[in-house]
């Protein structure tokens, strides 16, 4: 599960669909409906809000409108009550993000790494303010 930090724009087409997905695996495990993934460390962000629930539910609108706006056709039915929220993010997490979409459209996709190839300084998905900071302590690391 990943559950991006940087805006949904930068992400290709299986990166948007994979997120939706994930973010809505995400929504049914916030809300209880699961028995797995409970403590998946990208919920860890959501989990510590006032209503974690209507945290990724306003997580999941940006991402919808991002499809929205490409033309794609996702279910905004399913997404829950959004609660009005502001998250952070580390510019740090923001970096080791685009490093790993990097290494991810490297592989699956050259035009869209190819349109995100001079970025420096990414924008945050728009439910997070970008803050001075190292990766967060909830990414996992590879070793």
């Amino acid at each position: 599960m990943r559950l991006w930090s940087l805006h949904p724009r930068y992400l290709d087409a299986k990166g948007l669909v994979a997120l939706w997905r994930e973010g809505l695996l995400a929504q049914k495990v916030l809300a209880g409906g699961t028995k797995g993934y409970r403590h998946h460390p990208q919920l860890a962000r959501f989990s510590a809000q006032r209503n974690p629930s209507g945290a990724i539910a306003a997580y999941l609108r940006e991402v919808q409108r991002e499809a929205e706006r490409r033309g794609y056709n996702f279910d905004a039915a399913k997404i829950g009550r959004a609660s009005r929220v502001r998250m952070t993010v580390t510019r740090g997490q923001l970096a080791f993000e685009l490093a790993h979409l990097r290494a991810k459209l490297e592989v699956r996709d050259a035009e869209a790494l190819r349109r995100i190839a001079g970025i420096v300084r990414p924008e945050p998905h728009p439910l997070f303010d970008a803050v001075s900071g190292e990766v967060e302590p909830w990414e996992v690391l590879p070793e």
